[in-house]
């Protein structure tokens, strides 16, 4: 297939265009290089004989229509998203415009682009979306369940309130307009190239550092951990054997509590980089962000039945080659050191 990919330099985008190419899908990566974005993600590929780069936002109507027509895609595979949380409560409106604008105008885009070539079956508009899209979950997994594809949305932060949005802007866009679409709604990612702003590069990057690991509240909010190129092997899955129309949820079966997944890379730093104490003493707890949902946790059934598909990495063996990622690739995470909002603590505003 020949795929268009938003947010291809990004953490998860990266992760699909690496392995659509390595799967031998040609890949053109849309990507406007904002502050979370960087091409050495998708090096690897870069000189591939089917591989593009263009450089547009997905709010651009006219570069999208543009790409749409040079490249001719067979599918949409859409990545590019405004994605953290604290970010989104210190700046909601970036949010909205690239979040539920800039997916209205890709949406539009692509439905042009469908009809011009005659409404081809084939076409498929894959619309990669997030678990907080539900909101929060009780703390015990025996009695509180977990989301499935049919949980009703009632997202609590700007990012995911975003995410809901273009979310029902893609399913509308199929009832009204007929447009191929598939969605899924993912748990937790982490894995190489995770822009240094997240919890679990956080951890690595602050202990390696000798500075507090801070951990808010008191690290009670429980995570699906989903390892990144799991997922992207499972959107691949999707938007080739995906059913027109229907959404499907990704996770990693691996429910963790915050502090057990710091104090987890603590002990991996330990093996593998020991210092003159244990890393977890640099463990600081900090105020909790505002309307910090206390817990996601993703029911794979569907997934897994229709689609054969899941996830081949554990939690313990997807830290343990994260943290390693890391710790052999310096070059890159201190390249983006510098970058607005890295190393501050954002989302206090309440």
């Amino acid at each position: 297939m020949k795929l268009l990919v938003t947010g291809g330099a990004g953490f998860i985008g990266s992760a699909v265009v690496r392995q659509a190419i390595r799967d031998g899908h040609e890949v053109v990566n849309v990507d406007a290089l904002t502050y979370a974005a960087c091409l050495d993600n998708v090096a690897e590929v870069a000189e591939a004989p089917g591989y593009a780069f263009e450089q547009a936002d997905i709010r651009d109507r006219a570069a999208l229509d543009r790409i749409f027509a040079a490249h001719a895609p067979d599918a949409v595979m859409h990545l590019a998203a405004e994605s953290h949380v604290d970010r989104s409560i210190d700046g909601p409106g970036t949010f909205i415009e690239t979040n539920v604008m800039g997916t209205f105008h890709l949406l539009e885009a692509a439905r042009a682009y469908w009809q011009d070539k005659g409404r081809p079956e084939s076409f498929r508009f894959h619309h990669i979306s997030t678990d907080e899209v539900y909101g929060s979950l009780g703390p015990n997994p025996e009695t509180d369940g977990q989301f499935t594809e049919d949980t009703p949305y009632d997202p609590r932060s700007p990012y995911s309130a975003s995410k809901a949005s273009s979310d029902h802007l893609v399913r509308a866009w199929h009832e009204t307009y007929g447009l191929p679409v598939v969605l899924t709604n993912c748990s937790n990612n982490y894995g190489p190239f995770h822009f240094p702003e997240k919890l679990v590069p956080v951890v690595i990057l602050r202990a390696l550092a000798g500075a507090p690991i801070p951990v808010y509240g008191k690290g009670e909010n429980v995570r699906d951990w989903l390892y990144v190129e799991d997922h992207a092997d499972a959107l691949l899955t999707v938007v080739q054997k995906g059913e027109i129309g229907r959404s499907y949820n990704i996770g990693g079966e691996n429910e963790a509590q915050n502090i057990e997944l710091v104090r987890t890379i603590c002990a991996i730093l330990d093996e593998k980089r020991p210092g003159n104490a244990a890393y977890a003493e640099q463990i600081t707890f900090v105020d909790d962000r505002p309307g910090h949902d206390l817990r996601y946790a993703i029911d794979p059934t569907r997934i897994s039945e229709e689609l054969g598909w899941r996830p081949s990495v554990t939690l313990e063996q997807g830290l343990e080659k994260t943290v390693q990622w890391y710790l052999d690739n310096e070059d890159w995470w201190r390249a983006l050191q510098d970058r607005e909002g890295v190393g501050q603590r954002l989302g206090k505003a309440g």
